[in-house]
């Protein structure tokens, strides 16, 4: 029986022309700055973004991290949409590393300049200061969702407007700016840092970058150090996510199309799908989720069980179209046994 991943876009496997631009990869010591392939990749990412500067670090966790950490004081607070993943899925890294608070604010992953304006308090010594606005594009625990470009760029502003840094955690920014047709630099103008990781929906099998103005990227780079991130012949994965950058952007596309046929197939069943996946993300509902992930191990069909009784299901390049049609055979046949 075929195994179909539909737990993650990170369980993807390099794809042979990937596999050879690492093998043929030009290094250097990374730590001392002479890794010609890392610089390459940092040069064409900043760019890619309209940034000044950008530094590949290993996890799209330690991108926030940093972003956060080179922007901020400990005690002070960060302000981020409901199910954000730099409070959700990063080990309670804001406070451990940076000593942050972090106040999530709005619903399904967004949340208004009015929202931003009113979570933050007077002056006063019993407040902790806020002075960061962190935003997620597209938004993993909403499903994949996009924010609308208006008002993404109101609370950018209206944060900027208070003295806010503004950080973007665009691991998936690229399934965005193809969903949307707003180019990577659009959403980059309204914010101070961003990230981007290569081992999501680029499908590379190692790497992020942050990405922001050269003075805050010298300071990512130092608390890099800090945290055990540098990389020494970092060329060899660095190739695989330059060929990603270069190659598997235009494919999203094909993903965000076998989601959408996904969430189709599981309606038809009568599973329900809250909200409709706007980009590669599909989230459905089944109240026996625990007899359902069960019985979805037993054929084959891998899946992630987000919260109880939501599961996420995400596609990917190693998922084609025939297999995104096996996976509704076999997940509308474990669904049915259950009824």
């Amino acid at each position: 029986m075929q195994r179909i991943d539909l737990r993650s876009d990170t369980v993807t496997k390099p794809t042979a022309a990937m596999r050879q631009a690492m093998a043929a990869a030009e290094v250097g010591d990374d730590v001392y700055g002479e890794d010609p392939t890392v610089n390459r990749l940092q040069e064409i990412a900043a760019a890619k973004v309209g940034m000044a500067a950008a530094l590949f670090v290993p996890s799209g966790s330690m991108a926030n991290q940093l972003a956060l950490r080179a922007q901020t004081r400990h005690g002070d607070t960060a302000l981020a949409g409901w199910g954000a993943h730099i409070l959700r899925y990063e080990s309670g890294a804001a406070a451990a590393l940076s000593g942050l608070q972090v106040t999530t604010l709005g619903s399904d992953g967004l949340y208004t300049a009015e929202e931003l304006a009113t979570a933050i308090p007077g002056r006063d010594h019993h407040n902790s200061p806020v002075t960061m606005a962190a935003l997620e594009n597209t938004h993993n625990a909403a499903g994949g969702t996009i924010w609308p470009f208006e008002q993404f760029a109101a609370v950018a502003r209206a944060a900027r407007e208070r003295g806010l840094r503004v950080h973007l955690d665009g691991a998936r920014l690229f399934n965005a700016v193809v969903a949307s047709g707003i180019a990577a630099d659009a959403w980059a103008a309204e914010v101070d840092t961003l990230s981007f990781c290569f081992s999501k929906g680029l499908g590379a099998p190692v790497g992020s970058v942050v990405c922001g103005d050269t003075e805050t990227i010298d300071r990512v780079h130092r608390f890099r150090k800090m945290l055990g991130g540098g990389m020494r012949q970092a060329g060899i994965i660095a190739a695989g996510a330059l060929h990603a950058l270069n190659d598997h952007i235009d494919r999203l596309a094909d993903d965000h199309a076998n989601a959408a046929r996904l969430a189709e197939g599981l309606r038809d069943a009568g599973i329900r799908v809250d909200p409709m996946p706007e980009t590669n993300i599909v989230l459905f509902h089944h109240d026996n989720d625990k007899q359902l992930a069960a019985a979805m191990q037993q054929r084959g069909v891998l899946l992630n069980r987000m919260r109880p009784g939501v599961f996420r299901a995400v596609t990917h390049l190693d998922v084609d179209r025939p297999a995104i049609e096996e996976a509704i055979t076999r997940i509308r046949q474990a669904a049915g046994d259950l009824a």
